[in-house]
């Protein structure tokens, strides 16, 4: 897996300048470390993609953040509602998209590559 490819398979991250290919190809290395081929068969690029893209997609998000002066990192859930100017914003925290998803349900791309883990259950092997 090269990032060329993770780029073409996932065009939203082309931009070299907002992704740079340090950032893919750090995540990509770890991907490869921790998914082992074994568990996942022919399904390893794919979850090593939305793995990255997972990675990428909270990166950015603790970037913006850091760019207006706040504290990068913070979990939330979807805003469920706003004041003008966004002054005050409420989240719903529970509103998650998979039971016990934690870090994954953060982006799409975490839940997708987590239901895609749940499909092999515990411990299952794919040939």
């Amino acid at each position: 897996m090269d990032a060329a490819t993770f780029r073409q398979d996932f065009p939203e991250f082309a931009s070299e300048t907002i992704y740079p290919g340090s950032q893919v190809g750090f995540y990509l290395r770890v991907a490869e470390k921790l998914l082992p081929v074994n568990r996942w068969g022919e399904m390893l690029p794919y979850a090593i993609e939305l793995f990255v893209a997972h990675h990428l997609a909270i990166g950015r998000q603790n970037e913006q953040t850091a760019a207006v002066g706040a504290a990068p990192g913070a979990v939330k859930g979807p805003a469920t509602s706003k004041a003008v100017d966004k002054v005050s914003v409420a989240y719903d925290a529970g509103a998650v998209a998979l039971e016990d998803g934690g870090f994954w349900n953060l982006t799409t791309y975490g839940i997708r590559f987590l239901q895609l883990a749940r499909l092999f259950g515990a411990g299952g092997i794919q040939l």
